[in-house]
């Protein structure tokens, strides 16, 4: 087997005889024997021609690549052993970033949340609630608000939130409520419209304990983790890659909101029964949400979408809150409840609604 020969020192191409035999490459330079056991040649293929080259030594060998394949039948087999590794290489590497996706961002975003320090978690709060109440503005019925505040006050007292409790109603038909990084709480009209006055102290309660368990920050913790490894894999772009590293995250957080949700559900609880309050309007606010999402839906495929929701089952939380609850003073006065029925403009007598 014909072979052209570069001795590592010059540019200058020798012509040599290669044989394989027993598993050994023999060729001659500058009329010394040189053995190269096959095992250790790596080969590199250039087009029509292979190069071959033995880890330590200096002198490089092109044959054909034909040629090569049939002296020493190993080329096919190593080109499928480095074929092997680099897939190796990158099945740890993809494994890494669904760990890191699963397992280590969920798990360093409690420790970072509780080591964050709380002057900044509450400057982080205030823009985030500058940005929501563009669209949110807060409602104008003063005394309202400051029946809101009273309960958020009181149930700070009790809790071991490391920040001062805000609560603060806003404009938006939404049934819902927020508890940003730094004590701040927002309720929507469209969840005072919809509760009772136990049942809206109980979701107050319910946020405080996002407050105290600093569930926001965790979660935005979460976030900013994962934009982090979605810029290290696809390099912040988009396609195929980047959608299906957010499905990833987006799993990874409904999992853990899903946990976050249950303890503050149980913790609001506890804060109302320090108060001397009751906590049955937890259990009768579940069960409304469970009767509203199960209308009309078939009771299986309800089941199916509660895996996919961000929050747990509405009926499950009914169960576990209506076990905990206890009989106590109401959350509000009939005055304070008339003054916050009206501070977003809202007629204060509902239908159907009241203390």
């Amino acid at each position: 087997m014909r072979a052209r020969l570069y001795d590592g020192q010059t540019t200058a191409a020798q012509a040599c005889d290669l044989e394989v035999a027993g598993g050994v490459l023999r060729f001659e330079m500058a009329g010394e024997p040189r053995l190269w056991p096959v095992s250790e040649i790596e080969v590199e293929a250039l087009g029509p021609d292979v190069r071959l080259t033995r880890r330590g030594a200096p002198e490089r060998l092109i044959v054909q690549a034909a040629a090569w394949r049939m002296s020493s039948g190993r080329t096919r087999a190593a080109d499928r052993w480095r074929a092997f590794r680099l897939l190796a290489v990158l099945a740890a590497g993809g494994m890494g970033i669904l760990l890191s996706v699963f397992v280590g961002l969920p798990l360093a975003a409690g420790p970072l949340a509780r080591a964050t320090p709380p002057d900044l978690e509450h400057r982080m709060g205030q823009s985030l609630e500058a940005q929501m109440t563009l669209a949110f503005p807060p409602c104008r019925g003063e005394p309202g608000q400051m029946a809101l505040q009273a309960l958020g006050t009181q149930l700070g007292e009790v809790s071991d939130s490391p920040f001062p409790i805000r609560v603060r109603a806003v404009e938006a038909e939404m049934v819902n409520a927020f508890a940003l990084p730094g004590g701040t709480i927002l309720v929507t009209g469209g969840l005072i419209d919809a509760a009772e006055p136990d049942e809206l102290a109980a979701v107050i309660a319910h946020e405080v304990a996002h407050v105290e368990q600093r569930h926001a920050m965790e979660a935005l913790w979460r976030s900013v983790g994962l934009g982090l490894v979605l810029d290290a894999v696809v390099g912040g772009g988009t396609g195929v890659t980047q959608q299906t590293v957010l499905l990833a995250g987006a799993a990874t957080d409904m999992r853990h909101s899903r946990q976050s949700e249950g303890q503050a559900d149980a913790r609001g609880q506890a804060l109302l029964h320090a108060l001397g309050l009751s906590s049955t309007g937890m259990a009768t606010f579940f069960d409304q949400l469970a009767q509203e999402e199960t209308a009309g839906e078939d009771e299986a495929a309800g089941t199916i979408w509660a895996v996919f929701e961000s929050h747990p089952a509405s009926r499950a939380r009914a169960e576990a809150s209506q076990a905990r609850a206890r009989a106590g003073r109401p959350g509000f006065t009939s005055e304070a409840w008339a003054a916050i029925g009206a501070a977003c403009d809202r007629e204060s007598e509902r239908p159907g609604r009241g203390p």
